[in-house]
């Protein structure tokens, strides 16, 4: 079983948003609690990637501005899920390890994101690939009526890497 990592297109949208939407229903990996559906992803297609494992989408990567300021142009925070069946096979790994390339190549210089806690699996594989945890943001939202913490992890990308 070949997965192969690249571009988002058009096609991938559904599946795109199936994936998504189990992170909402999670409760472990957003703030977010309404469904998404493909055209609600579109407007940052050019900023995802996919994995695709037999002809099926099986996990997604993205990256919007952290800010818009122009001091903070070359900051991206990013997004990462992988479908339920298809976690813990590496397939994570592999799509974050593109993101830094992807996002280097778009001109980015660090990669920034905020992880539950609890959401061990994902904080380990920041940690694998490289990110360090930067500290902890405090009550940082309510979900679901409870306060949540977020743990801040980032990766420093070409010349600010070295």
């Amino acid at each position: 079983m070949e997965l192969t990592v690249r571009a988002a297109q058009h096609v991938d949208a559904a599946a795109w948003a199936e994936i998504y939407n189990q992170g909402i229903e999670d409760r472990q990996a957003t703030f977010e609690t309404e469904p998404r559906t493909g055209a609600d992803l579109m407007k940052q297609i050019e900023r995802t990637i996919v994995a695709e494992r037999d002809g099926r989408v099986v996990g997604w990567a993205g990256i919007v501005p952290y800010s818009p300021r122009e001091v903070y142009a070359g900051v991206g925070e990013f997004s990462i899920y992988v479908e339920r069946s298809a976690r813990g096979g590496g397939i994570g790994q592999r799509l974050l390890t593109q993101l830094a390339v992807f996002a280097e190549s778009q001109g980015y210089h660090k990669l920034t994101a905020k992880i539950f806690p609890e959401n061990e699996a994902s904080l380990a594989l920041m940690r694998s690939c490289g990110f360090r945890d930067v500290g902890v943001h405090r009550r940082h939202a309510l979900l679901d009526g409870a306060w949540r913490d977020v743990v801040v992890v980032e990766l420093l990308l070409g010349p600010a890497a070295r």
